[in-house]
């Protein structure tokens, strides 16, 4: 199973060295990779510590802000307005954490969705944040001064370079001691108090790793776009990401991959798949379905609840281990 997961993984890197030159769009495969960033530090969160968030789009958007004032407003270079987004996501992370880690189920998703509110509301009254109109026109500039991230190309390989290294963190934090005690904190946090781990360091560590990865996801998305707005802090950035891990699958590591490309994918081209549907199918109803992305990634929800429980990877690993457990 790991040999053919390394398989998918290395077929998967292939697929996007080339996708290129294979007339997919640079800048919005790069914005993908930002979101299955995004989807699989929440992942880390929820699918390995057990803890849900409802306030992950204050570390996004956060991020997304600072490192945009940092380079554009202070004129600094890429890298360093990357490490100043993901400074200031672990920073969120550590202060959401120490208020919220202590206590459990909804009364800790209430308590991180209002903090992230309080987050949005300074993010629509701040100057620096441009309010309605977001930042905007943040310069890409210089990578340690010598690549040049204004050529599309150039900033796509950047992006993946970060996005797999990430990735490659989240593998190893997963599969390390560390990781270990955080799955059995999930599966039965009474016993691993019993054993003698302090549970709230553990899972206030998990939470600010997971803060600090989402907020260089929202920091590269800034750099890749040049504008920060407040739908990246917006609560619906929440319900998105948590979106996102549910479809693809819960405590996967490919899951938030293959969910934040559904939704994605859905959001950006629900449209032209409707217009297809209508021409080939004669009803004009279709045409309309690009008005209604939200009743669409819904009823997809709905859907997953219903016939896919543990997600679309979830339920594909399942499978391929029932096949492979009477040959065993």
């Amino acid at each position: 199973m790991k040999k053919l997961s390394l398989v998918i993984y290395l077929l998967l890197l292939v697929a996007l060295i080339v996708a290129p030159f294979a007339g997919a769009y640079p800048v919005f495969v790069m914005k993908l990779m930002c979101f299955a960033l995004f989807a699989s530090a929440f992942n880390l969160l929820l699918g390995y510590t057990g803890l849900l968030s409802f306030g992950h789009a204050a570390f996004l958007g956060g991020s997304a802000y600072v490192a945009g004032q940092v380079m554009k407003v202070w004129g600094l270079t890429p890298e360093l307005g990357l490490i100043a987004g993901t400074l200031t996501g672990a920073l969120l992370g550590w202060l959401f954490g120490v208020l919220a880690i202590r206590r459990q189920g909804i009364y800790f998703a209430m308590i991180t969705l209002a903090l992230a509110q309080m987050m949005f509301f300074v993010a629509l009254q701040a100057k620096f944040t441009g309010g309605e109109d977001g930042l905007q026109g943040v310069p890409r500039g210089r990578l340690f001064g010598l690549l040049d991230l204004q050529n599309d190309l150039t900033m796509y390989y950047v992006a993946l370079a970060i996005v797999v290294a990430a990735f490659l963190l989240i593998v190893r934090t997963i599969h390390s001691p560390f990781g270990q005690v955080l799955k059995g904190i999930k599966e039965n946090e009474a016993r691993a108090l019993s054993l003698g781990y302090d549970v709230s360091r553990f899972k206030l560590l998990a939470f600010v790793i997971s803060a600090a990865l989402s907020g260089l996801a929202g920091s590269l998305k800034t750099l890749v776009l040049g504008f920060a707005t407040l739908s990246d802090v917006h609560w619906t950035a929440s319900g998105q990401v948590i979106l996102m891990t549910l479809v693809g699958g819960l405590g996967t590591l490919s899951g938030p991959l293959v969910g934040s490309a559904v939704v994605v994918l859905l959001e950006n081209k629900i449209g032209e798949f409707g217009n297809l549907l209508a021409r080939i199918t004669t009803i004009d109803w279709f045409n309309t379905l690009g008005e209604s992305v939200t009743m669409v990634t819904g009823l997809i929800f709905v859907i997953c609840v219903l016939a896919f429980r543990r997600g679309i990877m979830g339920e594909i690993i399942a499978f391929v281990e029932r096949q492979r457990g009477p040959r065993a």
